[in-house]
């Protein structure tokens, strides 16, 4: 009961004026219009007789100038009108509304009464005339229908020989395939309509060659009902699975084909030709209380397919809409579980509607649900299009690749993105059909109008300004890519990285920037306020942050003076290691253990790169004082000669620099020695040589004195040293000292 007023209120909404103007019009007879048309002679009659008097014309004229100045009086009180409250319009909106729900209840209780009173009013001499013209209808349709039995069973089989030969081709044979099919079956619809005019010709009628009116009627409604079916049929194909495009299974091809096709032609041959043959030959009321019976066990089929349909349609939006996260999942779940109230609804209201006013509001409503279904599909149709295309078509050749190898991921990571857009963008144009087609909202008359073309334009200008800003992000991020490439080209030197993602993030920043701002400005936004709200931000950051203006300025002139660049080995402040990530505000350093360091350049007081132009390894060697050094030279000058024999040639610039002995240690003297290398090999080189400088040291016996530590212990005259409990070599040592003097063994040890 709630959704029946529910329903009422609905239409009267959306018919107020169809249900007030034609209330009582399926009832009206020949005799209602013969009335109105004497009455309106009687008024043309009268109209004359004024004009023909002088005085009654004189009077005429009078009243048409006062009805004109009144015209003109309510015309100018329009723009009063025009402000009123929103509490009156609500109030007058309420009003219409309730005289529409009362003029709809009483259309319906006129439609029952016609009813009523046709089927009362229907004698036996009418009857009798009736029965004498359905023989010859009855005559052409054993013909039409039985010749069409036999042409479709011949179809049947031409169209399943050709269906088996297109079981697992292409779709391109498919689709041709289903065309052949639709052609056949197109061709028995029209040879049996030929047929059965050459029947209505030659042996329905007293004459040869002439036939009834009933008969026209029949064919035509044969040839429209059946075209429309074989429409559903070429769609679905319920008996040729090879030939069907779409993804249903056959049982439900079967289901639906059924089902359309009785109610195509329950309703399409009633209303073609069986309410107009018994409004010809019974009565109009007669008609319409076919018509009502036919339209109401429609509603209700539909009805009971909604309802045997309930699960199978929950189910399948709920297995769509667990395919997606965003708003459209949840509407699709909140549709799967109403859609079937929203369906009988509908039904519902489109047979009040028709039972209240069918010669305008059904076929307005019918022309909408056919738009808006013919929106949603088109809708649907170029979403799949689009998201099949983008999702098959990013796969870039494969030298595109080699030059730019993020190309084709940074492309795809757009895809989602540009694919939501896109299907927002289907929506709203579904959603603005949809209201046009019901009359809710005019979009295509507002467009039309300067200020919908205004707007229209600046969306698009809006639109093409952020599209040209993704394609020239796309191709700067491209190009640096390709410049950074060392697979093509020069190869980059570091300071080139350093620049070109600098450049990178300083022109993606900008590109943001001034996109957003030429988009607001195209929409209509004033940017100048922004503009001056962003200068006084940046003001109010720069006072309040002065920590991050140190850090920028730093970082302007260290890239000026090109301190350092990705990739170098630097010392910043007490933390040393690879320069990782370089911006015009910090520097990442990595260090030898691998730990990751942001170092702000505010907190930068100086820089020490370490492979800068070229580097030096420096050998410091301590031998013994003993040692000769002119031979701890050659030695060195040796290890290099063999050094210069390994890989590590190519990385050494110059001879080896000797500087000779620079310093006398506690137990050592310090040479030293110096190896130029390219930047950054100064420590593998450094190694190297090591290992060959310590083997040739020990070939020519040179040592390479190194503190050492030797414990001696006392030894006691009155007793035996086995009872010191010393460890065998302490006491070997002990007894070597006592045997060489006392004086060395008073100091109760040695070191050495």
């Amino acid at each position: 009961m709630r959704y029946f007023f529910i329903l009422v209120s609905l239409l009267a909404l959306m018919f107020p004026a169809h249900a007030q103007t034609s209330l009582l019009g399926l009832g009206d007879s020949s005799e209602t219009a013969s009335e109105a048309t004497g009455s309106t002679d009687a008024s043309i009659d009268a109209l004359i007789k004024i004009i023909e008097n002088d005085e009654t014309r004189a009077a005429l004229i009078e009243r048409l100038q006062q009805a004109e100045g009144g015209e003109a009086s309510a015309s100018a009180s329009e723009p009063a009108s025009a402000d009123l409250s929103i509490v009156r319009q609500v109030a007058e909106y309420t009003q219409a509304a309730a005289e529409g729900a009362s003029a709809t209840i009483l259309s319906l209780g006129a439609v029952f009464m016609d009813l009523q009173a046709g089927i009362s009013g229907t004698d036996g001499a009418s009857l009798s005339m009736f029965m004498d013209v359905v023989g010859p209808v009855l005559l052409v349709a054993v013909g039409l229908f039985g010749s069409y039995l036999v042409l479709r069973m011949l179809a049947h089989l031409l169209s399943g020989r050709m269906a088996a030969g297109l079981e697992r081709k292409g779709w391109l044979r498919r689709v041709v395939g289903a065309l052949l099919a639709v052609l056949i079956d197109l061709s028995t619809v029209l040879l049996a309509w030929g047929i059965g005019y050459v029947v209505a010709l030659n042996f329905s009628g007293a004459t040869p060659g002439r036939m009834g009116i009933n008969q026209s009627l029949l064919l035509n409604a044969f040839l429209l009902v059946e075209i429309t079916k074989l429409v559903v049929r070429a769609v679905l194909a319920p008996r040729l699975p090879a030939l069907r495009m779409l993804p249903v299974t056959d049982d439900n091809a079967a289901y639906w084909f059924f089902w359309i096709s009785r109610i195509i032609s329950l309703i399409g041959y009633t209303f073609l030709f069986i309410a107009p043959l018994l409004a010809a030959n019974l009565s109009p009321a007669m008609a319409a209380a076919v018509k009502v019976l036919v339209m109401a066990t429609a509603a209700t089929i539909a009805i009971i397919i909604v309802m045997q349909n309930r699960d199978d349609v929950r189910n399948w939006l709920n297995s769509r809409a667990e395919k997606r996260e965003d708003g459209l999942g949840h509407f699709l779940v909140a549709l799967g579980r109403s859609w079937h109230v929203i369906a009988i609804v509908y039904l519902l209201a489109l047979l009040v509607v028709w039972f209240a006013n069918p010669e305008e509001a059904l076929p307005f409503m019918l022309a909408a649900t056919v738009q808006s279904v013919l929106a949603v599909i088109v809708g649907v149709v170029i979403v799949s299009v689009i998201t099949r295309f983008v999702s098959t078509g990013l796969n870039l050749p494969s030298d595109i690749k080699d030059r730019l190898p993020l190309l084709e991921t940074r492309l795809k990571a757009f895809v989602p993105k540009v694919m939501q857009v896109v299907r927002w963008v289907v929506i709203v144009g579904v959603v603005l059909a949809i209201a046009q087609a019901w009359s809710v909202f005019d979009f295509a008359g507002w467009i039309s109008t300067d200020e919908g073309q205004g707007f229209a334009g600046s969306v698009i200008s809006a639109a093409l300004i952020i599209l040209v800003c993704l394609v020239l992000y796309v191709a700067v991020s491209s190009w640096i890519e390709f410049r950074l490439n060392p697979n093509f080209g020069s190869v980059p030197t570091a300071r080139e990285k350093t620049l070109l993602g600098l450049f990178r993030n300083a022109f993606t920043i900008a590109l943001v920037v001034f996109g957003v701002m030429l988009a607001l400005a195209q929409i209509g936004v004033n940017i100048a306020p922004l503009l001056a709200g962003a200068g006084v931000i940046g003001l109010a950051i720069g006072f309040g942050a002065q920590s991050l203006v140190q850090d920028i300025i730093t970082g302007i002139f260290i890239q000026f003076e090109n301190v350092m660049n990705e990739g170098d080995v630097v010392a910043v402040g007490d933390k040393s290691g690879v320069v990782e990530k370089l911006t015009i505000r910090s520097v990442t350093i990595r260090d030898l253990s691998g730990t990751v360091h942001l170092i702000p350049f505010s907190s930068v007081s100086q820089v020490s790169n370490m492979v800068r132009g070229f580097s030096f390894h420096l050998s410091e060697m301590g031998v013994a004082y003993d040692s000769d050094i002119p031979a701890v030279k050659q030695a060195m000058f040796d290890a290099f000669d063999r050094l210069m024999e390994t890989e590590h040639k190519d990385h050494i610039l110059d001879n080896l620099e000797m500087h000779g002995v620079t310093g006398f240690g506690d137990s050592a003297i310090t040479v030293r020695a110096r190896i130029k290398t390219v930047p950054g090999e100064q420590w593998s080189t450094g190694r190297a040589y090591n290992e060959i400088i310590k083997s040739v040291f020990e070939e020519r016996g040179i040592e390479i004195p190194y503190p050492h530590v030797t414990y001696v212990a006392p030894a006691s005259p009155s007793k035996p040293s086995k009872s010191t409990n010393m460890p065998p070599q302490v006491e070997g040592t002990a007894k070597a000292l006592e045997s060489d003097g006392p004086n060395e063994a008073d100091d109760g040890g040695s070191e050495r």
